[in-house]
């Protein structure tokens, strides 16, 4: 009885925010139900990183474009299609079941998802089989990003998963994707959308590199140790600039001002300042390389697009509400992912609005459902 009144308060509250959401209101629960649906089961048997085998998901159910959008060139369309929509996103074994959610999510609410071009950033290209075989349809391509390449630049943070060489894949977009790509949609792991992602792409930038939330009322000086702040060659690096905080788990990049001005070579620079003696510079992981450059010079995005924190602090991971006004995207960044705490049978409230994009489904489970 206890495992009932607890899931039933868990659904009641995520019912709750559907309600006072406008964006959600539009992406009824019957249409997330309708999603987990699935017509097979793939599995990914061979040894990938961590040495884990027989990796199962369900294979996703078949989208369409709107009659309104055009028939869609199949799998095979030039990524250089100007019609196209980029978003570019990691793989991981770790963060996988997150990724696979998060694509879920954006074709399910796509207007538009034949139009919808994935980058997948992977450091075991093999990776890219499984997307094929739980997305048929998915018009994407595989980059190999070399851990070395950024292994030597990376310090330590509050979680290892902040330490991991893929985790700043995102400052190389510009140097891994075609020229051809001038503007790309990055995406962290651990979120899902409810709204068409044509409308984060058609941001304005007004003339910026990035565009992203901000939050102008965080902390900003957190981020900077003690040592960034005494030195005057350090903190006067936001002179004349208006810094705020904002999350790079979801940006929109302008790809070719980024190769004009050479940004991934700044981001660079900064990261082995705080590798260099007398010591550390900043906290986290590759957050605050991107505040140093960007910080006061982002196109403000709507919060709707970046409902973060929900996975708590980078400590405890404790359950946290949305923020006040409507939702796009919802994002549990923090230390608490939802596809951990639902597998664990201790989910938090919101985990609802993402279990019903969550392909996995464990080898054995799938055996089974086939013998039926």
């Amino acid at each position: 009885m206890l495992w009932v009144a607890r899931m039933s308060s868990f659904f009641s509250a995520a019912m709750v925010m559907v309600v006072l959401s406008p964006s959600l209101q539009s992406f009824p629960p019957a249409e997330a139900i309708r999603s987990s649906q699935f017509d097979g089961s793939v599995r990914f048997p061979g040894q990938i990183a961590g040495g884990a085998r027989g990796i199962a998901f369900r294979r996703a159910p078949p989208f369409r474009n709107a009659a309104d959008c055009g028939a869609g060139n199949g799998t095979a369309a030039n990524v250089c299609d100007p019609s196209l929509v980029h978003i570019a996103i990691t793989l991981d074994e770790e963060y996988l079941r997150g990724s696979v959610a998060a694509v879920h999510s954006v074709v399910q609410h796509a207007r538009c998802p034949e139009s919808v071009f994935f980058h997948f950033l992977v450091s075991d290209p093999g990776l890219g089989d499984l997307v094929r075989a739980v997305f048929p349809q998915l018009r994407f391509k595989v980059y190999y990003f070399d851990p070395d390449r950024v292994r030597g630049l990376i310090s330590t943070s509050v979680r290892q998963a902040l330490e991991q060489p893929l985790n700043y894949a995102r400052n190389y977009l510009a140097d891994l994707l075609e020229p051809c790509v001038r503007r790309v949609i990055y995406l962290d792991s651990d979120l899902v959308l409810v709204d068409d992602v044509a409308k984060l792409w058609r941001t304005d930038l007004g003339g910026r590199t990035v565009g992203a939330p901000e939050y102008c009322h965080a902390n900003f000086t957190k981020y900077f140790t003690a040592r960034f702040w005494s030195e005057q060659r350090f903190a006067g690096t936001f002179a004349g600039r208006r810094p705020c905080y904002f999350n790079t788990g979801v940006m929109v990049l302008d790809l070719e001002r980024w190769r004009q001005a050479g940004y991934t070579q700044r981001i660079e620079r900064w990261m082995e300042i705080q590798k260099s003696p007398p010591g550390r510079i900043y906290e986290l992981g590759s957050l605050p390389p991107f505040l140093l450059v960007f910080a006061g010079h982002v196109a403000p995005i709507e919060h709707r697009w970046n409902q973060h924190g929900l996975g708590g602090d980078n400590v405890l991971g404790s359950c946290r509400d949305l923020h006040p006004g409507p939702v796009s995207l919802l994002h549990w960044s923090g230390s608490g992912k939802p596809w951990a705490r639902l597998g664990a049978g201790r989910p938090c409230p919101l985990d609802a609005l993402w279990a019903p994009f969550d392909l996995y489904g464990p080898a054995g489970a799938a055996a089974a459902e086939e013998s039926r």
